[in-house]
């Protein structure tokens, strides 16, 4: 005789669960990315999740719309025609590195480009929430929570 107090999650259709969790595939497994926009001061302004498996460019136009700003600094990854495209036509001035095997190389202003530590740094202490760190929310929202009430906790510092 097998008692059940919890309905059996055998029938569940795995892809709409799977779709609020925001897990993707990558070389590491299972895992979510966080795409973080901060200000100059490091402080977060807004977070999109995704899979893990996404790239970075295809989060970057939906994480800065609606955002007014002079200046992005962003690493390699963010270098593309159609984000650099998007900057120009806002006026907000692009720091991105160009990549080794672009045709035609950019210039770069490396003495601002370094002022992109502060993106690295919020990673940094976002980690050093446990939540946040070891992800215990299985479903994405749950999660943003997490990173939001995170980032409330930064900006009272």
């Amino acid at each position: 005789m097998v008692r059940r107090s919890r309905p059996c999650l055998c029938g569940r259709s795995g892809q709409q669960h799977r779709a609020q969790e925001a897990p993707g595939r990558s070389r590491g497994g299972f895992g979510c990315k966080i795409h973080a926009l901060t200000d100059a001061l490091g402080l977060p302004i807004r977070f999109i999740l995704t899979g893990g498996q996404t790239t970075d460019i295809t989060q970057a136009i939906p994480l800065m719309a609606g955002i007014t700003t002079s200046t992005v600094l962003a690493d390699k990854g963010y270098e593309a025609n159609r984000l650099l495209a998007w900057l120009k036509e806002h006026q907000i001035q692009a720091v991105i590195p160009a990549r080794r095997n672009r045709i035609d190389q950019r210039p770069c202003d490396w003495h601002l480009y370094k002022e992109r530590h502060v993106i690295e740094c919020l990673f940094g202490k976002l980690k050093h929430y446990r939540r946040i760190a070891t992800r215990h929310e299985k479903k994405a929202s749950h999660f943003q929570s997490m990173l939001a009430f995170a980032a409330a906790l930064l900006w009272l510092r």
